[in-house]
């Protein structure tokens, strides 16, 4: 036998059904055979190979037994000349296979080879290539000196970026991601070492491959995808912590003594030194943006306390403690209500901070009338100064956006357009499947393969696609791997990486649309989060809102209650409500779905209260009932008070 294909899985469902796709059709013609190991996946991976994929060669782990020990099971069982190690988040060109073999058959001294990968919106991978982590070379990686100085043969050994990427070279070490090795080998000095769990394997693998006698070659006549780039979070803690580590295993086991020894000094310096850098961000990452907005609403007030007091009364009227206690008080509880209700997360929603600024003013109002009277200063400076902080912080943002501030662009809720490269079949199963997604989308139209795909839909042809983004605005592309081959939708990644364009792969007979940043997802562009409701979050936004309706409904009774028949019942779901036995909104009360949805306090009203003027029968109920739990947000809420107040005395 000429291949065998190693896959190891961890919950990585959707994008193993790609691999699988890309990877047989490279292999068609091959004497080959493929290998999927899985690691006690929790996420469907088990049920897809049994059912979509029966022609691999299965291995099934009751537990994760780690990177190294998984392909070694399979290893031990292949039988080919040449072993490929392949991870699941990668994509092949289809004639891949067949360049590598060639490669590695006109070059018998080839131990190992690697070729050049690209992410998931086409930029190069500088992993494809790498050099042996000495100290110093691991010095300069760990420090950022080799970002300094990418060509410098000095610094930058550890990416070799002062080699070309599109030549080939011979290398010291291969990407795990795909790792073509010679069985013969593999026999002379071993499998992966079982020591390393997870990172470094790739590393202690391919420099025994050289104290072996063979070479390591990064080929990059072929090209794949690998979302390795959005699938680790290279800058947490505990990737810095497994990684490194992983090194200090690596020079124990290579480096004599003092080279051991320095190496390990060095990674443990660096840990620490990513770890402070780490925290240091995390603080000030929480800290500065409500720093700088209380700075802000604080001079608004000094600047309209002086004002009022020219104005009305005289300056000096009101006390020093005003400033100094009671308006940082105020700016905390504005600040308070901006962060529950979602101004502080990114993409920046204008609505949520002015609607937290309300929040925030009406809480600040709602005590001012409950306090002594000593220390209710002015009910005027307090809506002004609400005035003033939501006009400064949504300002502040414009700002921000308009100076494009990397993480602060506003959220403009704009569709994102998208054009789908396929056959008019696969286009329109695609299409639909895009439709039936919760995301805000347009379909611009669908991409003709050649002069044979005729239909209205069509906006050009896929030789056109740059002009095809630039006319129609184009945000994103969804190619149907049913029938394009992946060589092309690689090709047209390279050729369009300077557009800043989103790719998206759909696999045939799939539910699943795989893109470059969902590797944590089992598909962004159809997962459904039905518990949305039931995130801790979310009910502490409904109890806050709970409770502040109940006060504005209390406060205000003397004149509302006489709007209401049961001026009794209001009472009592006030108090019901403020005492955690009620909300004001829960779920239709249906046998069909309600047992089986997030649990919830019972509402005084729900969902059905949007529609009083018509008759809803209960399969619609039920149908409501879930899309509340679903897309729960306090605006539902609102609105949902708002249309069906009269029944607030039910």
């Amino acid at each position: 036998m000429k291949l065998s294909i190693v896959i190891v899985n961890y919950n990585v469902k959707h994008f193993l059904e790609q691999c699988l796709h890309a990877a047989i059709k490279a292999a068609k013609g091959i004497d080959s055979e493929i290998f999927v190991v899985d690691n006690n996946s929790v996420d469907g991976s088990t049920q897809l190979i049994r059912e979509k994929f029966k022609e691999v060669i299965f291995i099934e782990n009751h537990k994760n037994v780690g990177f190294s020990k998984a392909n070694n099971q399979a290893i031990k069982k292949a039988k080919g000349k040449y072993i490929l190690l392949l991870n699941p988040d990668t994509v092949v060109e289809e004639d891949t296979f067949l360049k590598v073999l060639a490669f590695m058959n006109e070059h018998p001294d080839a131990g190992g080879l690697g070729v050049k990968m690209i992410d998931g919106k086409g930029n190069f991978l500088p992993e494809s290539k790498r050099g042996l982590p000495t100290p110093w070379v691991a010095f300069y990686k760990m420090f950022g000196i080799s970002k300094l100085f990418p060509k410098s043969k000095k610094f930058g050994k550890y990416h070799l970026s002062y080699l070309d990427e599109n030549k080939t070279h011979e290398v010291d070490v291969l990407a795990g991601a795909f790792m073509l090795l010679r069985k013969e080998a593999l026999d002379k000095v071993g499998l992966l070492d079982e020591t390393f769990f997870m990172y470094g394997e790739d590393i202690d693998l391919s420099y025994r491959i050289t104290q072996g006698g063979y070479k390591n070659y990064y080929f990059p006549e072929t090209t794949i995808i690998h979302y390795k780039g959005e699938s680790t979070k290279k800058g947490s803690l505990n990737y810095v912590k497994v990684f490194y580590n992983a090194m200090i295993i690596f020079a124990r086991k290579h480096f004599s003594g003092g080279g051991a020894t320095l190496l390990s000094l060095l990674i443990h310096l660096a840990i620490y030194f990513r770890a402070s850098l780490a925290l240091v961000k995390r603080v000030v990452d929480k800290i500065y943006l409500p720093l700088l907005d209380g700075g802000f609403i604080f001079l608004g007030f000094v600047f309209l306390t002086s004002y009022w007091e020219n104005l009305r009364y005289h300056p000096g009227y009101y006390p020093p403690e005003y400033l100094h206690f009671a308006v940082p008080g105020y700016i905390v509880i504005l600040l308070t209500g901006v962060l529950f209700s979602g101004g502080y997360r990114k993409p920046v929603s204008i609505y949520k901070i002015v609607r937290g600024v309300l929040w925030g003013a009406i809480s600040i109002l709602i005590v001012y009338s409950l306090i002594d009277e000593r220390f209710r200063f002015s009910r005027a400076l307090i809506i002004l100064g609400s005035v003033w902080a939501a006009f400064a912080l949504v300002l502040f943002r414009v700002l921000l956006h308009i100076f494009n501030v990397n993480g602060f662009h506003l959220n403009t809720k704009k569709a994102k357009r998208i054009a789908i490269a396929g056959r008019l079949k696969e286009a329109n199963r695609v299409k639909k499947l895009i439709e039936e997604t919760t995301i805000q989308s347009e379909i611009a139209g669908f991409i003709a393969l050649d002069k044979a795909d005729s239909d209205e839909h069509y906006i050009g042809e896929i030789n056109q696609l740059e002009e095809i983004i630039r006319i129609n605005g184009i945000d994103e592309i969804v190619f149907c791997a049913e029938d394009i081959r992946a060589a092309q939708i690689i090709k047209v990644m390279l050729a369009l990486t300077q557009l800043n364009i989103d790719y998206k792969i759909a696999p045939p007979k799939s539910l699943s649309i795989i893109g470059s940043n969902s590797i944590h997802t089992a598909g962004d562009l159809y997962v459904v989060n039905i518990n949305a409701i039931s995130k801790w979050n979310n009910r502490l936004k409904k109890r806050l809102f709970d409770i502040l309706l109940s006060f504005i409904l209390f406060i205000f009774s003397p004149l509302l209650v006489w709007f209401f028949k049961n001026k009794k019942n209001l009472f009592s779901n006030i108090s019901g409500v403020l005492s955690a036995k009620n909300s004001w909104v829960g779920y239709i009360l249906n046998e069909g779905t309600f047992e089986t949805l997030p649990k919830i306090k019972p509402g005084i009203l729900n969902p059905g209260d949007m529609f009083s003027e018509i008759s809803i029968d209960t399969k619609k109920q039920g149908q409501l009932n879930i899309l509340y739990a679903r897309n729960y947000s306090l605006l539902t809420d609102a609105e949902i008070v708002f249309k069906g107040w009269r029944n607030l005395d039910r």
